[in-house]
């Protein structure tokens, strides 16, 4: 507001709206509390509790880490892959194996 506008009752309505506004008290030791909480958010440590799978995928996200993490996650597809390969094998094998033995027992 420009202060030509003003009216004089105006400053003395602002006057008794602040005189009239009740102040609560703070609670016991909140300035310790505060400060606590800086202090934690500055040494890293989140004040809210950090889900474990976000912990994880922050771990794994990081630069170091990354191709370290990939270079697991290709190895378990190879070695599931490398599984299933010899299950399949050993499925077929026993089909092979039980139409050579008995044929009719398939038809």
């Amino acid at each position: 507001m420009n202060e030509e506008n003003q009216n004089p009752d105006d400053a003395r309505l602002r006057a008794m709206l602040r005189q009239s506004l009740p102040a609560a008290p703070l609670p016991p030791r909140f300035q310790q509390e505060v400060w606590r909480r800086i202090e934690r958010a500055e040494a890293g440590h989140s004040v809210e509790k950090r889900n474990w799978l976000d912990l994880i995928a922050s771990w794994i996200v990081r630069p170091k880490l990354a191709f370290a993490s990939a270079a697991v996650l290709v190895l378990m597809g190879a070695l599931l892959g490398v599984r299933e390969g010899f299950q399949t094998a050993r499925h077929d094998a026993q089909t092979r194996y039980l139409a050579a033995v008995a044929p009719d027992v398939l038809r």
